[in-house]
């Protein structure tokens, strides 16, 4: 998996991710292989939002072996491919997503922990397991160190590949190796191999997380306990976390909040159709029901422009925007 070739940061500086044009995409991609297609499945049911058109069409591989065939046919075919995770930091446009959109189950891989004669020890996580899984993992074990992911919705491939994280701390604080799955195959790659940064991971072109491996020490559990705890309520008393919503929409500026410059242009609670730039976190925009992908984009570029215009900065999005927009 070394050589792999490296790919350039995703998106243009507003978050862009768009499928390009490619040939149709048919259940026939998975045939004789262990894995489910479905064809114009809604993918709002999978995005944190709940927004979303269809994916032309969407496969959920059962094993790692059907998941590089998938890939490597795809590539034969010219299709592109696109990972869901689980949906949160993404926006996924009214029209759909366009090729072949993967969604790797949650067991899809099978659950490791080993302890380390050194104390604390090391868990493997699948790609499509849920983020929730590592703190539940290390409190139950007596570890510490993944406070920080208490609370964050999402996959692991996902917390992985943004390098997600709070102010209290970033997935590269933990992250140990993760697996990867090309066309050509399933590899590990250790943490010094990659570069990671605020809301980044540098993967190799076409790779899909498939695992991750955390290396998690041994500390003050009851210390760790209430900094989870501590982090849920606050979470609670400033997110909008009961209504469907993608988290952050934007990334914060050096020694700034996006979410105070936001308020700032009188933007908190700003409304256009089922869409809202939430009153309770102005760095967040919620779906009221029945929001369609084109008023939360246009609530981004309005925050955008809004702010540039009285402040200079440019917000970038931290929200990934995928498939095609009406």
């Amino acid at each position: 998996m070394g050589n792999l070739r490296r790919a350039p940061a995703s998106g243009s500086d507003r978050g862009d991710l768009i499928a390009p044009s490619t040939p149709p995409a048919a259940p026939g991609l998975v045939t004789g292989l262990a894995a489910d297609a479905s064809p114009g499945e809604s993918l709002a049911p999978w995005t944190s939002l709940r927004i979303g058109g269809p994916a032309e069409l969407l496969v959920r591989p059962r094993t790692g072996d059907a998941l590089v065939s998938v890939l490597s046919r795809a590539r034969a075919e010219g299709l592109a491919v696109h990972v869901l995770g689980g949906g949160a930091n993404t926006l996924v446009g009214d029209l759909g997503i366009r090729g072949v959109t993967v969604k790797l189950p949650p067991d899809l891989f099978t659950e490791e922990v080993q302890p380390l004669a050194s104390g604390g020890g090391l868990v493997t996580l699948g790609g499509g397991a849920a983020i929730v899984r590592l703190p539940n993992v290390m409190r139950a074990r007596g570890w510490v160190g993944a406070e920080f992911l208490a609370g964050i919705p999402g996959t692991i491939g996902g917390a992985v590949a943004m390098n997600a994280g709070t102010k209290n701390g970033e997935c590269e604080r933990v992250l140990d190796a993760v697996e990867l799955a090309t066309p050509d195959g399933i590899g590990w790659i250790p943490r010094s191999a990659l570069t990671l940064r605020y809301r980044f991971t540098e993967l190799p072109a076409g790779a899909i997380i498939t695992r991750a491996r955390f290396r998690l020490p041994d500390g003050d559990v009851e210390a760790s306990r209430a900094a989870m705890e501590a982090d849920l309520g606050y979470r609670k008393r400033t997110q909008p976390l009961s209504q469907p919503n993608c988290g952050s929409v934007f990334t914060n500026p050096p020694g700034d909040h996006a979410g105070r410059l936001i308020d700032s242009v009188g933007l908190k609670g700003a409304r256009l159709g089922g869409a809202q730039i939430s009153t309770l976190h102005a760095n967040w925009i919620v779906n009221l029901g029945g929001a369609r992908a084109a008023e939360v984009l246009e609530l981004i570029e309005r925050a955008q422009a809004r702010v540039r215009e009285a402040t200079g900065t440019m917000l970038v999005p931290e929200v990934k925007r995928v498939g095609a927009f009406a």
